[in-house]
C-alpha cells in the first residue's frame, strides 16, 4: 500500500507490515504498540504454534523415546508432550531449525537440516499468506483497530510467487535498514556471541558450506563445530540479505534502526511512518 501523508492520516484501521533483518527493532515496536491496541501478529509464533506443531513434538517424542522410563509412559499414554511457545519464547521453534554441524555438538546432520529447513520455509510462505484473513480476524474477533505484522529476518529468502504482492496490497510495508556501520557491526558481534538457529537459501547454503568445509580442511558438514559454522556464515547471510530487502523496500517505505530506536510510543511511530511516507513524496 502506498499513501500520501494526508491519506494516511485518515487511514482508520492501520495495518503494517515490519521488514528487516533480526534484531532490527521489529519486535520492540510490535511490542510496544500492542499495549496501544494494535494487534501484534507474530510469524515465528504463527510458524511454531500451527504449522511447525506437529514437527516440533515428532523431533521431541523421537528424543523422548530413546529413555526407557519415557519409552514406556508415552508408549502407554501415561503421559504427553505439548509445545509451550511464546510470543516473546520461541525456543521450540529455533530447537527444531537446528544448527548444522556434528551432532555431539549439538548440530544437525545435513539431511535433516535441510528438512527442517525446507518445512521452516513451507511454514513461513503459508504463514504469510494468512495475514489478510488475520487483518479481519484481529477486526472482526478481537475488537483491535490496526494491525502490526512482525515478520522474521528470512523473509526476503524464501522467493515465493504472491508472497510479497500479498503483503503490499493488505499492508504498508516497511523496510527497518541498518545504515550505520557501526550499528551494522553490533548487530553482527550480537549474533556471533550466542550463535541462534538460521534459515538459508537452498543456493546460498549449499555455496557456503562447500566454501566453510574446504576453508577448514573438512569432508563433512557432521565433522563442523555448529556454533563456530552459524558464526562464520552470519555476516554473508546479513550482507546478502541486504539487497534483497532493498528490493522489496522499493514496495513500501524504509526507516533506519537508528530512527526506529528513538520510537518510544505510538505516537512516535506515527510520526516515523510520516516522515518514511513524506521521503517518497
Amino acid at each position: 500500500m502506498k499513501f500520501t501523508v494526508d491519506e494516511f492520516r485518515a487511514w482508520e484501521n492501520k495495518k503494517v507490515t515490519l521488514l528487516g533483518m533480526s534484531g532490527v527493532g521489529k519486535t520492540y515496536l510490535s511490542s510496544m504498540l500492542r499495549d496501544s491496541h494494535w494487534f501484534h501478529f507474530s510469524g515465528d509464533y504463527r510458524i511454531g504454534t500451527r504449522y511447525l506443531d506437529e514437527p516440533i513434538l515428532d523431533m521431541i517424542k523421537q528424543q523422548a523415546m530413546q529413555v526407557p522410563f519415557l519409552n514406556e509412559l508415552l508408549r502407554n499414554d501415561w503421559i504427553y508432550i505439548r509445545n509451550n511457545i511464546k510470543v516473546h519464547d520461541l525456543g521450540p521453534v529455533l530447537s527444531f531449525v537446528g544448527k548444522l554441524g556434528n551432532p555431539e555438538l549439538g548440530g544437525v546432520e545435513l539431511d535433516d537440516f535441510v528438512r527442517h529447513q525446507s518445512l521452516y520455509r513451507e511454514a513461513e510462505v503459508a504463514t504469510m499468506f494468512d495475514v489478510p484473513d488475520f487483518i479481519e480476524k484481529a477486526q472482526s474477533i478481537y475488537g483491535y483497530q490496526h494491525f502490526i505484522n512482525d515478520v522474521g529476518g528470512s523473509l526476503c529468502e524464501l522467493d515465493e510467487p504472491g508472497v510479497i504482492d500479498t503483503l503490499a496490497e493488505h499492508t504498508l510495508m516497511l523496510y527497518i535498514q541498518v545504515t550505520n556501520k557501526e550499528e551494522e557491526e553490533k548487530l553482527i558481534a550480537r549474533a556471533q556471541s550466542a550463535p541462534k538457529p538460521l534459515y538459508y537459501r537452498a543456493e546460498f547454503l549449499q555455496e557456503q558450506l562447500a566454501i566453510y568445509l574446504k576453508e577448514n580442511k573438512l569432508q563433512y558438514a557432521a565433522e563442523m563445530d555448529p556454533d563456530e559454522f552459524t558464526r562464520w556464515v552470519f555476516p554473508r547471510l546479513f550482507h546478502s540479505r541486504i539487497p534483497r530487502y532493498e528490493e522489496i523496500a522499493k514496495q513500501g517505505y524504509t526507516v533506519t534502526s537508528e530512527e526506529v530506536s528513538k520510537v518510544k510510543n505510538e505516537d512516535d511511530f506515527l510520526k516515523l511512518l510520516e516522515m518514511a511516507i513524506k521521503r517518497t513524496e
